[in-house]
């Protein structure tokens, strides 16, 4: 089943968020932003906290997240 097929729903991912990579540890199609809430399919995920284990939908979130948690908390 891809995208195309009727009835092809959308799910979310989980994911284990390493040094520069991750690891699919439940199939899916995106993750949700920690700071959004926004969708990130999983092709365009770059932005990460591996101490925190959360996504990030872009640099200013990613950066909202800094400010919030400060650097390693």
């Amino acid at each position: 089943m891809n995208i195309f097929d009727k009835g092809f729903s959308a799910t979310e991912a989980v994911i284990r968020y390493l040094d520069g990579d991750y690891v699919v540890l439940k199939p899916g199609t995106f993750v949700r932003c920690a700071i959004t809430g926004k969708p990130i399919p999983l092709d365009e995920l770059s932005y990460w906290n591996v101490d925190r284990q959360e996504p990030y939908a872009d640099a200013a979130a990613a950066h909202q997240a800094f400010e919030r948690y400060g650097l390693g908390a």
